[in-house]
Parts: C-alpha cells; structure tokens; sequence
C-alpha cells in the first residue's frame, strides 16, 4: 500500500494548487473552490444572513483570489487570505447596504443548518430549530466586527492568530471581540447554555 495522502487532503494543497494558478494552471481553482466553497458562502451567509448574497459573495471571493494569484504569498494559512477577501467582500456589502436601505429587505428565513439528531421526535426538532433561529437572530445584531471574529472563531475553527491575520487586527482584539460576543449572547439569550 502506498502512503501517498490525496491531494485535496494534504495541508499545503492550496498552496501549490496557487503556484500553479500563478504559473497559469487555472485548472487548479477548481480544487481549491472544491474545498473551500462550503465554508466561504456559510461564513458570507452569518455575515449578510442571505442564502442569495453569500452565495454571490463567495464567488467573487474566488474571483477576486483568481485576480490576486500573482500576488499571493504563503506567509500565513491559506484560510486566512481566503478569509480576508470575503470578509472585505462582506464589509463592502454592508456598508453598500446602509447606503442603499430600500434594496436591503432580506429574507431571514434562508437556509439554517440542517439539524442534526435524525432520531428526534418533531417537537425536539421544532424546539432544535427555534433554538438555533433565534441564536442566528442574536449573532445578527450584533456589531459587524464582533460577529466576524465569533464566526471565525466558532464555525471555521480558525485560531485567534489566524483571525487577526484574517481581519488586519491584533490577537488581542480578537480575544476582546470574541469575549465582547459571548457576552452580548449571555444577555440577549439567559436562557440558553454558552459554551
């Protein structure tokens, strides 16, 4: 047996997938849109809380990383330049928002995650999904900055130094962001268990 690791599952696959891409390989896009996509458009949808938005916003994220494939250093994760790209995408959209409230009536019925626990009764899942609504509403108030940070941090598993990279702020101010989050939820939802 061979002890060769799948290319699409070796740590540095998106950095030579963007060697090559700078080399002019734009084949090699594809694999790194195969691995990211999910995560980019769940992380654009806690952001702009539009199925329709962050699905348009991650693949101008892939675009704009497609533009910047000659400029591309691998001096942090890869994640973290991905990340900074649509979260500046993201901050553009919503300062776009605020100078165009009238086109800015979203439906904030989109898409949730879809429950876990296949062997709960329906009240359990209605409960499950009013839970998890209302949690959404929560993170959705607020303020932009700190609901980037929690996002980060809670739902793509970065790390608070790879959050700083990602957000062109220091470790600290990621701790204070996530920290300022958690307490927020604590006084927006008593009710529910914080981890």
């Amino acid at each position: 047996m061979s002890n060769h690791v799948p290319p699409d599952i070796r740590p540095d696959a998106d950095i030579e997938a963007m060697k090559r891409l700078a080399n002019g390989d734009d084949l090699a896009l594809n694999g790194i849109m195969h691995r990211w996509k999910d995560k980019v458009a769940a992380f654009l949808f806690r952001m702009t809380r539009s199925a329709d938005v962050a699905a348009d916003l991650a693949q101008e994220t892939f675009v704009r990383l497609y533009q910047s494939r000659a400029r591309y250093q691998p001096t942090a994760a890869f994640p973290t330049y991905l990340f900074r790209i649509a979260a500046n995408l993201g901050r553009n959209h919503a300062r776009w928002l605020t100078r165009h409230p009238t086109v800015s009536i979203e439906d904030c019925t989109a898409t949730l995650h879809q429950l876990q626990g296949h062997d709960a009764s329906p009240d359990e899942i209605a409960q499950q999904h009013e839970t998890a609504l209302r949690i959404e509403n929560a993170i959705g108030t607020l303020p932009a900055d700190l609901q980037e940070a929690l996002h980060l941090f809670t739902y793509l598993e970065m790390s608070q130094p790879e959050i700083a990279l990602t957000l062109g702020c220091t470790v600290k101010a990621v701790e204070a962001r996530i920290y300022r989050a958690r307490q927020m939820l604590r006084k927006l939802l008593p009710d529910i268990g914080h981890g």
